[in-house]
């Protein structure tokens, strides 16, 4: 095929349907067309390049261009190119004993295809858990979803039933039955009590009906909110207590983005259900994962013909292709030491922000864990009002002019996508941390100057 770039760009006008875009006005302002990438640089068709700095949808954490991990991919490909995991192959044993592993405690994991669909098996898996328990504390009126407001957890209606973010639902109500919500510590608004919050939420409900409750450690695209030390160690309290399983989704958070390679290692505590993905491969597969303590693991055991397995199936879960590039890319943030990287430059990144943004009029707060970085923008610091849309919008575009891409919130609230969000790969050298952190204060003074 040797179609130009102008005639590629006219058959995505007319062919393909962009997500998170409105149309109208896509042949005057079209999408970026991404021809390559190499570490944490992106480059279009006509030569321009831009700092990625939020790793593509925050995935791309070993950087852009890795070889070693497309060979992976051919090498698996040319061996076994598929296989079902009704049955099993040499890539996702290794890469399930390797997360087991990297957990520090007995589990089985099971593979998905995204996100997503790693939420939907953990709420299918919880429901039947309860209602296959021999201890006399489940039981099938246990049915209920516990989620926090500003929570993401994907775009599946299971998941999306889940997700506490206004224009993500909007549309699409009425979602499922079952999902209930509660409140995410938001230390800078003063919302702090919130363990307390969610024992109260499920008394109402009635411990009896509750499954599970679902957490990002770390909300990220909700706003980076980086809950009080305590919250976790008493969330973990409260759900062993009423009976409620603990799923933790680590879709953005795992594998190394906020300085641990989990982010519920900063906290101590241990999860009964566990969702992964972006990172696990970096972006260079599309795979996900769950994994289950081994106490839920047994409630499924049972005669073949009980029914009491878990009846549920991906045709790409565990890929042999998709494990095999997830467990070289984990190899290689082990042996780059990645983590670590993330520890020193997520500092650096954080206090120059601080730094630079310090005394703004129109900066609320500057918070971040590891390479996870938000800056709240506020109309006024008294009021705290959330900024207005198109000056947070403004912001993101100057970043782009600028050769920097930053993300931002979506509205989480009516009115309030007012966070910008930096989130870079792992490999970002001193010198492009400090051009992610000067264009950002160059974009956010550009709409927001100093008097």
């Amino acid at each position: 095929m040797s179609n130009s770039i102008s005639e590629l760009k006219a058959l995505d006008a007319e062919c393909l349907w962009h997500p998170l875009t409105q149309h109208r006005n896509i042949e005057v302002t079209p999408p970026r067309f991404i021809e390559r990438g190499e570490g944490c640089f992106i480059y279009d068709a006509d030569g321009n390049r831009w700092l990625d700095g939020t790793s593509g949808l925050w995935c791309v954490n070993v950087g852009h261009g890795r070889e070693e991990l497309a060979d992976v991919a051919r090498e698996q490909m040319a061996k076994l190119s598929y296989a079902p995991m009704t049955m099993t192959h040499e890539p996702a044993i290794r890469l399930a004993a390797k997360l087991v592993d990297l957990l520090g405690y007995p589990g089985r994991v099971y593979f998905t295809n995204s996100g997503s669909e790693a939420n939907e098996a953990a709420f299918k898996m919880a429901r039947q858990f309860q209602a296959q328990r021999e201890d006399g504390i489940g039981g099938p009126g246990r049915y209920k979803i516990i989620a926090r407001h500003r929570g993401y957890h994907g775009n599946t209606m299971g998941a999306l039933s889940a997700t506490g973010q206004w224009e993500r639902r909007e549309g699409y109500e009425p979602l499922l039955p079952g999902f209930v919500f509660t409140d995410a510590p938001d230390p800078y608004r003063g919302i702090n009590d919130c363990a307390d919050r969610l024992e109260e939420t499920i008394l109402h409900e009635g411990p009896e009906t509750v499954a599970a409750f679902i957490m990002e450690p770390v909300i990220a695209g909700g706003g980076v909110l980086i809950p009080p030390d305590d919250y976790l160690p008493k969330v973990r309290e409260i759900c062993t207590r009423y009976g409620v399983l603990l799923i933790l989704d680590e879709v953005v958070s795992g594998f190394g983005r906020t300085g641990k390679m989990f982010a519920h290692q900063h906290w101590g505590v241990e999860a009964d259900i566990i969702t992964f993905a972006k990172g696990i491969a970096s972006g260079y597969m599309p795979i996900a994962a769950l994994v289950a303590r081994r106490d839920v693991f047994e409630a499924f055991d049972g005669e073949a013909e009980s029914g009491r397995h878990f009846r549920h199936v991906n045709t790409y879960g565990g890929h042999p292709v998709a494990t095999a590039v997830a467990l070289r890319n984990l190899e290689i943030v082990e042996r780059e030491q990645l983590v670590e990287r993330v520890n020193v430059v997520g500092k650096t990144v954080l206090t120059k922000l601080q730094r630079q943004l310090a005394g703004h009029p129109n900066v609320g707060e500057v918070r971040g864990k590891g390479l996870l970085v938000g800056v709240e923008l506020v109309s006024d610091l008294q009021s705290k009002k959330p900024a207005a849309n198109e000056k947070v919008g403004g912001i993101v575009r100057k970043c782009g002019e600028l050769g920097v891409i930053i993300g931002r919130t979506t509205p989480v609230t009516p009115g309030q996508a007012n966070i910008v969000i930096v989130a870079p790969p792992y490999v970002i050298s001193d010198d492009e941390a400090a051009l992610l952190v000067d264009t950002l204060v160059a974009g956010i003074e550009s709409q927001f100057p100093r008097a």
